[in-house]
């Protein structure tokens, strides 16, 4: 398995399959003026499928499909289905919004997705609305529980916190946790790509220690878990009865880089290093100017060997040339 330079185990490819999303989530995508890759530079499922198999050449053993919404890919089941079929992968996962899981979950399992994460900022269907622009609740719902029903649990759900907007709603949300057995995870919001949504970052940023005091006075105290796993970005906890997880990602307040174990993939083919950061390598030329699998393999090592020690948002610079919807998260 890669070993970066700092003794980290990088075996984790997140690889963004579109730009685009069905939503426009306030912190994330702006209503206007947003400049989508063309298709035809969007990595397609032969090159996917070519660095997949790089990948787990090197060790790499774990992939996650994002977005934008990866759902909105016309070849997803394609693309999952090879992936899972790649020699070395045992773990197959996708993040997104659910709200068009329920016409092809069932095709997805099959295909061999084996884990989901879905976006979630709140139960209210009003502010829901608000938050992440174009959601419907009832969308949301009906995805979550046809991806329930397909049999991939336990379910995580991601919400990103911003003042002002939800950050009230949070120990409703980490409620969800006595019923059911899913992960909850409050994810700190980060300056991504500049902007009007780098500043809303700054701005209206909230610390996941206040996240966890407004829960904890909803529920009382949190007891914490060890997931035995040294990669895991989330630091988890149960509440007293609860059946699920609550967990707290701090890339901001308690940044966790000293363990990262991830490589991302954009969609339009660049190795990206470091989420908070700029430094990127192109893969997608490599392989259009003839480089196969080898060629593949070099240059993943290569973005191994440069992975940063960890972000520089303390220095107060992190990417700017790509909001979270262009990275994958």
């Amino acid at each position: 398995m890669p070993l970066d330079p700092f003794g980290r185990d990088i075996n984790y490819l997140r690889i963004s399959l579109t730009d685009r999303c069905n939503l426009r989530c306030v912190y994330c995508m702006p209503l206007k003026g947003l400049q989508f890759t063309a298709n035809e530079e969007l990595l397609s499922a032969d090159e996917i499928h070519t660095v997949v198999r790089a990948a787990a050449e090197l060790g790499f053993r774990k992939i996650r499909f994002t977005g934008g919404e990866p759902a909105l890919r016309h070849d997803l089941l394609d693309i999952v289905r090879r992936t899972a079929s790649v020699d070395g992968i045992s773990d197959v996962g996708m993040t997104t919004n659910a709200i068009l899981l329920p016409r092809m979950i069932d095709d997805l399992v099959s295909a061999g997705l084996r884990r989901i994460n879905i976006h979630v900022d709140t139960l209210d269907p009003e502010n829901l609305r608000r938050t992440m622009r174009f959601a419907s609740s009832d969308d949301i719902w009906t995805g979550i529980r046809a991806a329930s029903d397909a049999g991939l649990n336990p379910i995580k759900i991601n919400t990103v916190v911003v003042q002002n907007y939800n950050e009230e709603d949070v120990a409703s949300l980490a409620g969800l946790t006595l019923a059911y057995d899913w992960h909850v995870r409050f994810i700190e919001l980060m300056p991504l790509g500049g902007g009007g949504c780098a500043q809303m970052a700054l701005s209206q940023y909230v610390p996941n220690a206040e996240t966890r005091r407004r829960i904890e006075a909803e529920h009382g105290l949190l007891t914490s878990l060890d997931t035995g796993d040294p990669s895991d970005e989330s630091r988890n906890f149960r509440l007293k009865g609860g059946r699920g997880v609550v967990g707290f990602i701090s890339p901001v307040s308690e940044p966790y880089c000293g363990t990262c174990n991830r490589m991302r993939l954009t969609a339009d083919g660049k190795f990206h290093l470091c989420l908070l950061r700029d430094d990127e390598i192109d893969v997608k030329c490599a392989l259009r100017s003839g480089g196969g699998q080898d060629r593949v393999k070099s240059l993943l090592l290569q973005a191994v060997q440069n992975k940063p020690t960890g972000h520089s948002l303390e220095q107060g610079i992190s990417t700017e040339h790509r909001g979270m919807f262009q990275i994958g998260g």
